[in-house]
């Protein structure tokens, strides 16, 4: 548990009562509590499908916006029979027909519609059934499964996730780590040899990064993660002197780090701009060390920059909100500095609300 802020407002009755409504209200315990992990939210880039064309991405930087029903038909227009067979139809090739079954090049094996990576070569294993086969795919948001029984047994078939093409099926026979058996199609994918200069869509987009903080990560980094053209948020530790800060360290407030997230963003999706409107909209710049129950200067608001350019836009940006009287005549005290040295924190920090489905609620 967070206690560090915690303890310092525990006795008083207000914030009892406020924390009690909280419970009361999201349906049971404190979000807070460890032991509470009602089921898992739906996070960007993995697992949050709402909305079957919104932007998306995955771990890894790539685009898994599903490709528009036209623009699948574009890239199916140089298609041969059997690849729009496979591809679109559904179909299998025969077995031991394929041209990559026996390959043993290193290398990248890619969608072949759309051009998305799927696996690499050191995940390739001979499993004899005269199929291509993997036990693990690069990113595991890069492939959809569709659940399928069949005889008794149960599998799926997979899907690429940008443009949806039929890939093969996946199988509970595989070796380890993973025990599972991706069977793909070769027509259903390219391969670039290690070394091979990718096409533009097998690349990761090209990003860039913002840092904030504003008290517990748990909630900022949510909901940055909710923000369309935002590829990922991270957790972390920002602003203190200590080398390699543990989370202990940091709560003892002795290391002058804050509790930050880092946000990497597709700028042609969303400007730096836009996103420190968002964490104005996200935290109460106001309080002075704490954001809610949580109190101490780990908790405090600022945005570490990373140039003249993000220094000069958050200065301003803080200074039209002051003069909005937005936040009425209460001053802002969020701290604009230069990004020294961002500390990933431990795993068990990050996407904290899609792990056990609740982060420190902000005000």
């Amino acid at each position: 548990m967070k206690s560090s802020g915690i303890a310092v407002v525990a006795g008083l009755a207000v914030v009892v009562l406020g924390i009690s409504l909280l419970r009361v209200m999201s349906g049971g315990s404190s979000p807070r509590e460890r032991g509470a992990s009602p089921p898992p939210r739906r996070v960007k880039g993995v697992l949050k499908l709402a909305n079957d064309h919104q932007e998306l991405y995955s771990k890894s930087g790539h685009d898994l916006t599903r490709l528009t029903e036209k623009a699948v038909e574009r890239l199916a227009a140089g298609l041969s029979p059997e690849e729009r067979n496979v591809l679109l139809g559904r179909g299998t090739e025969q077995a031991f027909c394929g041209g990559l079954l026996d390959n043993k090049e290193a290398g990248t094996y890619l969608c072949r519609l759309c051009g998305l990576p799927l696996f690499a070569s050191d995940a390739k294993f001979d499993s004899g059934t005269g199929w291509p086969s993997f036990f693990q795919p690069t990113d595991p948001a890069h492939i959809r499964n569709v659940p399928e029984k069949s005889g008794g047994q149960v599998y799926a078939e997979i899907l690429c996730m940008r443009c949806r093409s039929h890939l093969g099926h996946v199988f509970h026979d595989g070796p380890q780590p993973t025990g599972l058996r991706y069977c793909l199609n070769s027509v259903a994918l390219r391969f670039f040899a290690d070394g091979a200069e990718l096409p533009a869509e097998a690349r990761p987009v090209s990003s860039e990064k913002a840092y904030f903080a504003g008290g517990c990560f748990w909630g900022i980094e949510d909901r940055f993660q909710q923000v369309p053209g935002v590829i990922d948020a991270a957790s972390g530790y920002a602003g203190g002197a200590t080398s390699k800060p543990t989370y202990e360290q940091v709560c003892s407030g002795a290391t002058g780090h804050a509790e930050a997230v880092r946000v990497s963003y597709d700028p042609k999706r969303v400007s730096y701009q836009e996103l420190l409107e968002w964490f104005f909209k996200f935290h109460d710049p106001t309080q002075m060390n704490r954001q809610g129950p949580d109190v101490g200067s780990q908790y405090r608001s600022a945005i570490f920059v990373s140039g003249e350019t993000q220094m000069q836009m958050a200065k301003d940006h803080i200074a039209g909100l002051q003069e909005s009287r937005r936040f009425g005549d209460r001053e802002i005290v969020t701290l604009v500095g230069r990004l020294e040295t961002f500390h990933e924190a431990e795993e068990y920090h990050q996407d904290y609300h899609a792990k056990h489905g609740g982060s420190c609620p902000l005000p």
